[in-house]
């Protein structure tokens, strides 16, 4: 007999700790997912056992996916659209240098065969997503810089996933069906269909939620969700890589003007922290603290340094050669590569397979993960200051909550002013808002007023803004315009019009302007 109260107080516990966990983390800069782990550690050395890799392996890959959807709907496109083009390489080319030299020190350093040097520098070399949306989200780095670890954590899952599991079947089996070249062909085709599929069922997605009134306001952040897991089973089912569609369908969505998003943003953001939690509660439960030992903590410290210092900085100093990226930049991106969940869960893979020695390599991934997370983590925001990149005068952008108003054309955004917005100060009347936009009602400290046009805004307000549905992207626009850079946004914005139309008929693009 299943007791389910058992487990539902159990469950219960075992989330509030975590929950606790996750706050602890945050005052000492450390992510969270440590403290899961340890949380599962500690678990299971109780009654309470878990050892079942093949369940751990498509449980961990579940997660993942949650992670990346949450991942891709709170990440601006605005922000990483600069750092994109190199944000892929470092999630292919990068990638592959860096399993390369991985591979090299395994077999020539540690002696491990071929094949599982291969899956060693596999399973260490992808970044994490969930580790870098935690940490760097809270460091104020210049918009590009950021784009571009958080977008090669999103992309880097893809090649990885089938990499690992092709060199867990040739160290199953001691041979490959594919050569180099076959193999990097293989890769790079079932990403490039992985993000195409992301692309087709993004769109379609935007479109079917602009479309479709729901009855209930809760609705849409599930058919959000429910959609992108729909995206990834499918592009899974056609051999294509699920998990660079979930992102790209993911990013879509999270940037399209779609109906309730902050509502939806919060719903995934709550779903990810569940996932985090179960991913790497489990994953503790999965280790064995008695079988750790010195030889695997010595590996996993000499892998570690080795990929920390050596790997991972030249596959981002080869990766941005053609892009002109600052040294300090390189610097900062080689020392802000975060392991978590990704290289966990890859190790699930030939754990799961039967793979010799995967016993060996979990415990030296949960090592390496545990000691350089500690390591980098917490210096990130001072590795960030001393590089000089820290952005102080980056201001946060306004929070926009939409509710559709389907009877007279309209919608209403719930406006937020957060600290550091340059909105702070200006006068209602100030806003110069596109035709027929008003401001309706502010809510400062609990209390609703109707403002006059003098009214001055301050951080915390909460703004109700009518717009017709035909200007609500413009008023967007203004809003977040006038939250960087103040009342002098449309005296700026029009300088750059003034001199876009000058270079226009000069013969040069806008965009080179």
């Amino acid at each position: 007999m299943i007791n389910l109260d058992l487990i539902l107080l159990v469950g219960s516990v075992v989330v509030m700790v975590a929950i606790l966990a996750a706050r602890l983390g945050t005052r000492v800069g450390l992510p969270a997912l440590l403290l899961f782990l340890g949380v599962g550690m500690l678990l299971g050395e109780t009654r309470v056992t878990f050892d079942n890799p093949e369940l751990a392996h498509a449980l961990g890959f579940g997660a993942l996916v949650i992670i990346l959807a949450e991942g891709g709907l709170t990440t601006k496109w605005n922000d990483i659209r600069p750092a994109i083009g190199l944000a892929a390489v470092l999630a292919t080319v990068g990638i592959g240098i860096s399993v390369s030299l991985m591979a090299f020190f395994g077999h020539f350093v540690l002696g491990l065969d071929w094949w599982v040097a291969i899956l060693l520098g596999a399973v260490f070399s992808p970044t994490d997503a969930a580790a870098v949306f935690s940490v760097l989200r809270n460091v104020p780095l210049p918009y590009r810089l950021r784009g571009v670890v958080e977008a090669e954590s999103g992309l880097n899952d893809a090649p990885t996933v089938l990499l690992v599991t092709l060199a867990s079947t040739a160290a199953l089996t001691g041979h490959s069906e594919h050569g180099p070249v076959a193999l990097v062909a293989l890769v790079g085709l079932e990403l490039i269909a992985g993000i195409g599929m992301g692309l087709v069922l993004g769109w379609v997605g935007v479109q079917m939620m602009r479309r479709v009134a729901l009855p209930a306001s809760g609705l849409y952040p599930l058919a959000t969700m429910v959609w992108i897991v729909f995206s990834y089973g499918v592009t899974a089912e056609i051999h294509a890589s699920g998990f660079a569609a979930v992102y790209v369908c993911a990013l879509m969505l999270g940037n399209a003007q779609l109906p309730h998003r902050w509502a939806t943003r919060s719903f995934v953001e709550g779903t990810g922290w569940i996932a985090q939690i179960g991913l790497f509660v489990m994953l503790g439960m999965l280790a064995v603290p008695g079988r750790l030992n010195l030889q695997e903590t010595m590996v996993a410290l000499a892998a570690g340094l080795f990929l920390t210092f050596v790997a991972r900085p030249v596959s981002v100093i080869v990766s941005a050669v053609v892009f002109r990226m600052p040294f300090r930049e390189q610097l900062f991106l080689s020392w802000a590569g975060l392991r978590g969940a990704v290289p966990i869960i890859m190790a699930t893979v030939p754990l799961s397979m039967g793979v010799p020695n995967a016993p060996y390599l979990f415990d030296v991934v949960l090592i390496f993960v545990i000691l350089f997370t500690c390591l980098q983590a917490p210096t990130l925001p001072y590795a960030a200051r001393k590089l000089g990149l820290v952005d102080l005068e980056a201001a946060r952008d306004v929070e926009i909550e939409v509710a559709p108003l389907d009877k007279i054309a309209a919608d209403l955004l719930q406006v937020r002013i957060p600290d550091g917005s340059r909105m702070a100060g200006l006068e209602v009347s100030e806003l110069r808002l596109p035709p027929h936009s008003a401001v309706t009602l502010i809510i400062r400290n609990e209390r609703p007023f109707a403002p006059a046009g003098r009214e001055r805004l301050k951080v915390g307000d909460d703004l109700l803004i009518v717009t017709p549905s035909a200007e609500r992207e413009r008023t967007e626009q203004r809003l977040a315009l006038l939250s960087r850079r103040g009342r002098l946004a449309k005296w700026r914005e029009g300088a750059r019009e003034r001199r876009n139309r000058t270079g226009e008929r000069n013969g040069a693009a806008p965009e080179d302007l």
